[in-house]
């Protein structure tokens, strides 16, 4: 049966016009009980290893003479890499087995972690955290395998616990970042970092089920499956349109988070590392938003999720506009902006998977190209703003992306889409 997106984009229907997954049969046997909580633990080691030289800026840019201009390269260069190994290395779960897959991306991760933490020059922890960036993408490797092995009735669920997970870790990564660097130094956060992405690695592979994927991708060439991910986003309107969203989403969400360092390290505040990344704490209760998002999804809800998202999306720079007067409204905004992404985070994947299901880790990846994108733009832009007119130059590009991606959903949401 034919996926049918009529009225707004992103509900599906079949013939009875509600909101519907594909029917494909779930997989059979069901996967370990523990897979989806360790894949959620998993993810979010993983992708927080993109983020933890967030809070760390401000030393980052003393020790290696980085001026605070240049301060956002450090986080612009480890996204590259990530997008880099989104067309690159995700659409490898199509082709091979997931636990292979897996589990050696971890390994090397680990090994990639090892050489940032112990980069003797600026040259060398860049190259490394662009490897870092690049085999970051396990994660979205892992969203894809929690997908595809869990049965259709529950995928929103699941796609929504991993990616709590995946964003909890990204919150979470500052807080650990700031403890262990006012403690051990900027250094044992990699350092730390590469032991737990190791033994992460082990554990996964004695539970991670074996699987190949099916007939007709195993035969295809690695530059056809990697090619077919940019032919499947100009083929689906509803692809491009969710990529749009992260773009923007992500763009307004690492405007907050690669720019609050600069605010708070200077006066009135001059907090350490660990109370700066203590608000990543704040902004992870924000990630509750993940599961919510993922019932309401399975409930048929994606078009509402996604407005009441962007609409917080915008709201919470007001009281992050107040940072310079007030860390409780500072703390108030990260928890509505890390909601507000999380929801239309976990609707956008659910949405993108269950166009072709057989696709999953080539529409993933080609998703999050949009992600990284967005993330890159908000952290090198969040800096050039910072240098150039201070806070309130953040706070208005910040608010400017939010604003752009509500006006991009009111727009497309009554757009009739053929069959997907």
């Amino acid at each position: 049966m034919a996926i049918q997106c009529s009225g707004a984009v992103g509900e599906c229907s079949g013939t009875g016009g509600h909101e519907a997954h594909p029917t494909e049969s779930a997989p059979d046997p069901s996967p370990p009980a523990r897979l989806v909580p360790l894949l959620a633990l998993a993810c979010g080691s993983s992708v927080a290893t993109v983020y933890f030289a967030q809070p760390l800026l401000v030393t980052l840019g003393e020790r290696f003479a980085l001026d605070s201009g240049l301060l956002g390269a450090i986080v612009t260069v480890t996204q590259l890499g990530y997008a880099a190994g989104l067309l690159s290395l995700v659409p490898l779960g199509d082709l091979f087995d997931h636990r292979r897959l897996v589990t050696g991306q971890l390994g090397l991760l680990s090994l990639a972690l090892l050489a940032a933490g112990l980069a003797p020059g600026v040259a060398a922890l860049l190259g490394a955290l662009a490897v870092v960036g690049l085999l970051a993408v396990v994660a979205q490797t892992m969203v894809a395998a929690a997908a595809t092995l869990t049965p259709p009735a529950r995928r929103g669920r699941a796609v929504g616990t991993v990616t709590g997970g995946i964003v909890t870790g990204i919150l979470l990564a500052r807080a650990a970042a700031g403890v262990l660097a006012d403690l051990a130094g900027w250094r044992a956060v990699y350092l730390v970092s590469a032991g737990v992405t190791a033994v992460l690695a082990l554990l996964l592979r004695h539970v991670l089920p074996s699987g190949s994927p099916s007939t007709g991708v195993r035969e295809e060439s690695y530059g056809r499956l990697v090619a077919s991910t940019v032919t499947l986003f100009v083929r689906h309107p509803l692809l491009r349109i969710r990529g749009a969203l992260a773009l923007l989403v992500f763009a307004s969400f690492s405007t907050l988070w690669s720019g609050v360092a600069q605010p708070l390290s200077a006066p009135p505040w001059s907090l350490s590392h660990t109370a700066i990344g203590a608000f990543g704490l704040a902004g992870a209760a924000g990630a509750g938003a993940a599961g919510v998002a993922g019932r309401w999804n399975d409930r048929g809800l994606a078009q509402r999720t996604t407005g009441i998202g962007l609409a917080l999306l915008a709201l919470s720079w007001l009281p992050i506009a107040l940072t310079r007067q007030s860390l409780w409204a500072l703390a108030i905004g990260a928890v509505l902006l890390d909601f507000a992404v999380q929801a239309v985070h976990v609707t956008n994947q659910t949405l993108i998977h269950a166009v072709q299901p057989d696709a999953g880790s080539r529409i993933i990846g080609g998703y999050m190209v949009f992600y990284s994108a967005g993330s890159s733009l908000g952290a090198l832009g969040s800096s050039l703003a910072y240098a150039t007119a201070g806070w309130p130059a953040v706070t208005a590009l910040g608010t400017s992306f939010s604003l752009a991606a509500l006006l991009l959903w009111a727009t497309t949401r009554r757009m009739s889409l053929a069959s997907v």
